[in-house]
């Protein structure tokens, strides 16, 4: 089970370039969690310090917007969330809710502490790359905004005359 979990780590973009020895030092740390179809790993709002890796199953991340539940992705094995938490050290953004039965790994924020107390240049790394991730995500997210804005239903935004 160890050595399926490094290696999942390895194909993620969070921990590319992690050397195996650290990716190990996590892992013999990190919470193995399951959580049940129909169940909430968290929600927006809660308190927060921790990230996830998907082992199995799908999540769905929702946003309260107007009182309803909306949603952003979809997410699978292989993939993680919660790591907005580890950086900006603020609740929750979002919920994540189990679409099928899930197993994965949670991450705290004192593990990753501990790796930067054993190897400082690999802690800057997870950082860097988690910061990567987080801003990926934001331009997908600025995308999806522009497609959703595109039925020119509003009236375009215009520079303003720099008086030239």
């Amino acid at each position: 089970m160890k050595r399926a979990r490094i290696d999942l780590l390895q194909r993620m973009p969070v921990f590319g370039g992690i050397r195996e020895d650290v990716l190990e030092f996590l892992v013999e740390r990190c919470i193995p969690v399951t959580i049940a179809r129909g169940r909430f790993f968290f929600r927006e709002d809660d308190p927060a310090d921790s990230m996830f890796v998907l082992e199995h199953g799908k999540v769905a991340v929702l946003k309260m917007r107007n009182g309803r539940q909306r949603l952003l992705r979809y997410l699978e094995s292989g993939d993680c969330f919660g790591e907005m938490a580890l950086m900006d050290l603020h609740p929750r953004s979002a919920s994540v809710f189990a679409v099928e039965d899930c197993a994965a790994i949670e991450i705290s924020a004192g593990h990753l502490q501990q790796v930067g107390e054993r190897d400082l240049e690999q802690f800057a790394l997870i950082q860097m790359n988690m910061g990567r991730e987080v801003s990926r995500r934001l331009r997908e997210a600025d995308e999806r905004l522009c497609r959703i804005d595109s039925d020119d239903s509003g009236t375009p935004w215009q520079f303003p005359d720099a008086g030239t």
